[in-house]
């Protein structure tokens, strides 16, 4: 019974905190919002560390199906993380309502919040955009995005952790 008790604690303070996606730290060493420096884990840890979902799109470049993120119609102000490292990716102040089914914004939050890689998977090109701490799969970006950039980049909601401003 004490047990039920401290999970349920838990999972009150990780709601409270506005981290829907978030892992408990002790869990998961490799989260932190203010380490930058590059991840080498290798994807058998991974694996250990991360829920199911966010494993499969992270690790295995997959997607979730349209409008099952709990970030998709977020309209809490704050920061989008890394849900795999806490890394800094997306300000909600970018995040926009794209109609696609998946959270979108028109920029990272900085040159080195995300990386781009060419995607050939599915017989077509395009740019692939991952974590550029972890290397973690977080989606795609696109140029039918609004101005001021004229990019969409389409994330996975369970790629990404957020928290709320205080």
């Amino acid at each position: 019974m004490k047990s039920a008790s401290i999970i349920f604690s838990l999972l009150i303070a990780i709601l409270a905190s506005g981290c829907v996606n978030a892992q408990p730290r002790e869990k998961n060493q490799y989260y932190s919002h203010t380490d930058n420096g590059q991840l080498r884990v290798s994807d058998a840890e991974w694996k250990k560390i991360l829920p199911s979902e966010a494993y499969h799109i992270l690790r295995e470049k997959g997607t979730e199906s349209p409008n099952t993120s709990p970030y998709v119609h977020n309209p809490k102000k704050g920061t989008y993380y890394c849900a795999a490292c806490g890394h800094t990716l997306f300000s909600s102040t970018t995040k926009f309502d794209s109609g696609t089914g998946w959270p979108s914004f028109y920029q990272p939050m900085s040159k080195t919040s995300v990386a781009e890689n060419v995607d050939k998977a599915h017989g077509m090109t395009r740019t692939e955009v991952v974590c550029a701490r972890c290397g973690g799969h977080l989606g795609h970006v696109f140029d039918d995005g609004p101005n001021p950039t004229g990019l969409r980049y389409c994330m996975n909601g369970y790629a990404m952790t957020f928290e709320a401003s205080k």
